[in-house]
């Protein structure tokens, strides 16, 4: 195994310990495993004790800090729809509910507003604002509503635009010559098996994130590369068998090693094909690729 298949191994461990090494794991973020119980998002007028405190509440929060804790519990509050569309936000009622300061209160509606989900005006205030004005490509969002009500919406979106998107990017991939980012890929395809054979997840999970985001950058197209970072959030959030990336299995393995060759041999259709069968739903789903929508 490679140094840097020993490297993360050894990091994705220490991570999963709450043990993690110098600089952090931070470029390798994950979803929590399905069933783990997430603490439930609050009601603006609930009389939990708990409420208040959100410095006590610590899933989701990332180690942001009080003002990223704020943010993912207003966040969360709008997206599950616990805070209704023109619902006015005080920031001095915020401020006294969650015992923060008033300087975190705005620059947490700051954060909010530059993702579409309130807008602030003179002598009107702040208000929510509805779902087709936030911007849904954001990661936080897609998290936000990958937990909430509207998982399955969410996962169905996601997993339509993935099958927009990485095809196309593989398609493009082959043939650039990039030859450190291919040997990335190897290096990728490589972590994935050694965490399968060891039950490792974690780490399979990690290294599946960093191959798709590498093989849209490898496309050589920067609007398609601005969109990898919804892909790694669609993996990290999924909850699900949507995806062959789901669930570390050897048919997974081999389609992501399948992809990599055709990209080292130029192949550009057998790179599409192989990331097609790659995004193949589990065979208890029914639907094999994703249906248009009715009206």
């Amino acid at each position: 195994m490679s140094t840097l298949a020993q490297s993360m191994m050894t990091s994705a461990r220490s991570a999963d310990s709450g043990l993690v090494g110098p600089g952090g794991f931070d470029r390798y973020p994950y979803a929590e495993a399905p069933g783990v119980d997430r603490v439930g998002v609050p009601s603006w007028d609930a009389t939990d004790s708990e409420l208040g405190r959100v410095g006590r509440r610590t899933a989701g929060s990332r180690g942001r800090g009080l003002h990223g804790q704020l943010v993912q519990q207003l966040g969360q509050m709008i997206v599950s729809g616990d805070l209704g569309a023109d619902r006015p936000l005080v920031p001095e009622e915020i401020g006294q509910r969650f015992e923060v300061s008033r300087t975190v209160v705005r620059e947490s509606l700051r954060v909010l507003e530059a993702k579409g989900l309130v807008s602030a005006r003179p002598n009107v205030g702040t208000r929510v604002r509805p779902v087709s004005d936030w911007n849904l490509l954001d990661p936080d969002i897609i998290e936000w509503r990958a937990f909430g009500p509207q998982r399955d919406n969410q996962r169905r979106e996601l997993s339509e635009l993935r099958w927009t998107i990485e095809p196309l990017a593989a398609r493009l991939a082959a043939g650039h010559g990039r030859e450190e980012v291919q040997q990335r890929l190897v290096d990728m395809v490589e972590i994935m098996g050694h965490a399968m054979s060891q039950g490792d997840a974690l780490t399979f999970s990690r290294a599946d994130s960093e191959y798709h985001s590498l093989l849209i950058q490898l496309a050589g197209n920067r609007m398609l590369e601005h969109l990898s970072g919804i892909v790694s959030s669609a993996l990290q959030v999924s909850g699900g068998p949507i995806t062959g990336c789901d669930r570390p299995t050897e048919a997974s393995l081999a389609h992501h090693a399948r992809i990599v060759e055709a990209l080292g041999a130029g192949d550009g259709a057998g790179a599409e094909a192989a990331m097609r069968q790659l995004l193949m739903v589990h065979p208890e789903v029914e639907r094999v690729v994703p249906a248009p929508r009715e009206h």
